[in-house]
């Protein structure tokens, strides 16, 4: 028998942890290769982790909810038809001591070095650098006496900090050349733009929801992109009347012979890959001291579920007819409403295009889907009396509102731009605009 090591997977280009957030097995469950083990969160999407080996689960290394970094070991598997093997962790407390500064503030005593198992996540250690917390003196309520992030944060609440300061002394290790290499804790760090807590009263009916995984990943991705890109704002009016004219006299046709719905959305984003196709600043991030401005038109499209939001990416969307565009979006909605939305489709996107309209919205504000450089909000089609060569007329009026990274673009080239869309959506008609 062999005992194999599971370890975070890469889920992404630019991943580097991920959150488990759910385990599908349990110490001592038998399960096959390619066998789905745990269901993990990263970037605002749930994949599942298939085991590598076939074998029966000897030990979870990680609790529901806890973040790892890609490569730090999850599980064990005890694996038959080979010589037993020892398995070693990553990183024990020497280990970072020798070989990476600064470690964490002060080395584990011996006796919660034994129930730790010298392993300690990358949140954990940066939460007690973070705070000055002496892991030494934490006791984990983890599996296996593990000291958990939920531990760290109940200390941190609670105010009372254990530093090495505090530590007695009979409980100092006796090799102490380790803890000579590393930097001296002799007061609690100050939290680095660490929330307060918010204390709010409940009354009889009120209802605590915990924060899920996906809520946080939204949370965290959007706060990032208010506090560092700075947001500008601009709108336009579109008479979309040809447009409605186009689509409903082929929608009953097209579904009939497509087996999927001829929405407003995609003629919408037809039009717009277009126009970043002729604007490509628009396509554009902000990389510190350079703009990347991308040459694949890669539009994200928002998706909305009960309690989540989700961003899948039609990739190269300007080669891409209207019927093509339509059929991506349905597939795509549809994989993020049953849950089988892979990572990887939503990875790469450039520009982000909501369908606020979809449930009523005139007029909108977007948070910037960072790292890019705005994001574009197709409102709800409404009639309205518009002057046409002075007369009054009813039409199909649609607000188009942008948001836009005002360190990458300009109003000038954002106007240009919107008014390139307008233009677009304003001539599509029967005679001069392929679904096809």
């Amino acid at each position: 028998m062999a005992i194999e090591q599971m370890t975070m997977p890469q889920l992404g280009e630019s991943v580097t942890e991920g959150t488990i957030s759910k385990w599908l097995v349990a110490p001592g469950d038998h399960v096959n290769k390619y066998d789905p083990i745990a269901e993990v969160m990263t970037d605002k999407v749930n994949a599942e982790i298939p085991s590598s080996f076939t074998g029966v689960i000897k030990e979870l290394l990680a609790e529901d909810d806890q973040t790892l970094a890609v490569g730090e070991i999850i599980c064990t598997i005890e694996v038959a038809g080979a010589e037993a093997v020892q398995v070693t962790t990553p990183t024990t407390a020497t280990d970072a001591a020798k070989t990476e500064a600064p470690a964490a503030p002060s080395a584990p005593s011996a006796e919660a070095g034994s129930l730790n198992n010298g392993r300690f996540s990358p949140a954990v250690l940066k939460l007690s650098q973070e705070n000055g917390i002496d892991l030494s003196q934490v006791k984990g309520t983890g599996a296996g006496g593990r000291v958990t992030r939920k531990d760290l944060q109940s200390i941190i609440e609670s105010g009372n900090i254990p530093t090495a300061a505090s530590a007695p002394v009979a409980q100092a290790p006796q090799a102490a050349a380790p803890v000579a290499q590393q930097a001296p804790v002799s007061a609690p760090a100050a939290p680095k733009a660490k929330p307060e807590p918010i204390n709010i009263s409940t009354a009889v009916g009120d209802k605590e929801i915990p924060v899920s995984g996906v809520r946080k990943a939204i949370a965290t991705n959007m706060l990032r992109s208010k506090h560092e890109a700075p947001h500008a704002w601009t709108m336009i009016e579109v008479d979309a009347t040809n447009l409605v004219k186009y689509r409903d006299s082929e929608k009953a046709g097209f579904k009939k012979n497509e087996g999927y719905n001829l929405t407003y959305f995609a003629f919408f984003v037809k039009a717009i890959a277009q126009a970043l196709k002729e604007y490509p600043q628009i396509n554009s991030m902000w990389a510190g001291d350079k703009i990347i401005q991308k040459k694949d038109i890669n539009i994200s499209i928002a998706v909305a579920t009960d309690d989540a939001l989700f961003v899948p990416v039609i990739k190269n969307a300007d080669e891409k007819t209207i019927k093509g565009i339509a059929r991506e979006i349905t597939e795509l909605a549809g994989k993020v409403r049953t849950g089988k939305l892979k990572s990887e489709e939503m990875q790469g996107g450039t520009f982000t295009v909501n369908n606020t309209g979809s449930f009523g919205s005139i007029q909108s504000q977007g948070i910037i889907n960072f790292p890019q450089a705005a994001i574009l909000q197709v409102e709800s089609i409404v009639k309205r009396p518009v002057i046409i060569d002075g007369m009054i007329a009813v039409r199909d009026m649609v607000n188009l509102c942008m948001s836009l990274d005002h360190r990458v673009l300009d109003g000038l080239v954002c106007g240009k731009f919107l008014g390139r869309v307008k233009e677009i959506i304003e001539n599509m008609s029967k005679e001069n605009t392929s679904i096809y």
